[in-house]
């Protein structure tokens, strides 16, 4: 299996969902970073089970343990090992998936490629597994801001949730706005809509997807690497590995198809020495190479595959059979993917700005 991520800022995530713990080693951070276990758990907590009543209720503090690669609140350069102990694994509340497959899971897929699973809540395939790459990215940050942005801001958010989508200016939203509230979305007229939507899915054993976008201000000019790891490519790629992503879009997206060319373009500027656009519908990227201007994307997330309700499935032995979910699941992954989303796109902007300093200086 393919569990690394990166070239110069490498992780390697490990763990099963309901196994003894779950973590991430990641490999080429610079030394003499500051960076504590209290730093990663910020961002941790806003990922753990068990944070509101619109989410999983699995009772996990999520609390990390830096194991090696940091002295005295200082990265030392060598590898870097984070481990998440879990505490409230149940693994047989999925007795009865050890012999049926789950619908739009991936039981049946990892089943077919390696001739066996961990079939405890779904094992790598469960969302548990980035736990390693959000603590990873709390390191990645801070490279960023301390070695090439330090102004740099990285901010994701509920657009929407099935049809109530959320009114939000990526260049003005605020953080704060967003953790505000526990559906994370930074229009205050869609939160009771979208709650109240969720909840709905929650009692009828059903569950809701939506969008979720995303903004980074105070972009470094420069980084992507044509003509294979443009910037957007390995976006595309960091963000269609998180569980349940099903597509990615780029500034104006797949909008930008009902546009002409000198509607969709973004005429430059001078703003004092600096070259700016007017508009921003390329999102911040133009040649797969960041321009300076907020990178804007948004990503679509599908329903949670586990329901409570009975569907037709096969059994492992090549059975038709009747499934109904069981075990603790999200009825809408958004609230808790809104870290995820930020984490992979501080993993790759850190990659990509030690690969622009290696060749550039």
């Amino acid at each position: 299996m393919s569990s690394s991520f990166g070239k110069l800022f490498r992780i390697s995530t490990w763990g099963e969902s309901h196994g003894g713990g779950v973590g991430v080693v990641i490999d080429g951070c610079p030394p003499n970073i500051e960076i504590s276990e209290a730093d990663i758990q910020i961002d941790l907590d806003r990922r753990k089970p068990g944070q509101s009543e619109i989410v999983t209720p699995r009772d996990e503090a999520d609390q990390c343990e830096i194991l090696s690669g940091v002295f005295e609140g200082k990265t030392l350069g060598t590898p870097i090992a984070i481990l998440v102990r879990n505490k409230d694994a149940r693994p047989e509340a999925y007795g009865e998936m050890k012999d049926k497959f789950r619908p739009s899971h991936a039981d049946y897929t990892y089943q077919a490629k390696y001739g066996i699973r961990n079939w405890q809540g779904g094992g790598r395939a469960s969302a548990r597994e980035t736990i390693g790459r959000v603590a990873a990215a709390s390191v990645a940050k801070k490279v960023l801001q301390g070695k090439f942005a330090s102004k740099l801001e990285i901010i994701a958010w509920v657009k929407s949730v099935r049809d109530i989508v959320a009114d939000v200016d990526p260049d003005q939203v605020q953080f704060g706005t967003i953790e505000s509230n526990i559906v994370r979305t930074g229009d205050p007229q869609a939160v009771e809509p979208m709650i109240d939507l969720i909840k709905t899915m929650r009692a009828e054993g059903n569950s809701v997807g939506g969008v979720v976008e995303c903004v980074v201000r105070q972009m470094p000019v420069g980084l992507g690497e044509p003509v294979f790891d443009k910037l957007e490519a390995d976006l595309a790629k960091a963000m269609l590995s998180l569980p349940a992503c099903k597509g990615f879009e780029v500034g104006s997206g797949f909008a930008g198809t009902q546009m002409t060319g000198s509607e969709h373009n973004d005429p430059f500027y001078m703003e004092n020495d600096r070259v700016r656009t007017s508009s921003n519908r390329s999102g911040g990227i133009q040649g797969g190479i960041s321009n300076g201007e907020n990178l804007v994307f948004r990503l679509a997330f599908k329903p949670t595959a586990t329901i409570m309700s009975s569907q037709a499935t096969v059994s492992s032995d090549g059975q038709d059979t009747e499934l109904t979910g069981r075990g603790r699941h999200d009825p809408c992954v958004l609230p808790r993917a809104v870290p995820m989303v930020e984490a992979m796109a501080a993993l790759v902007l850190c990659d990509h700005a030690l690969r622009q300093a290696a060749q550039n200086g």
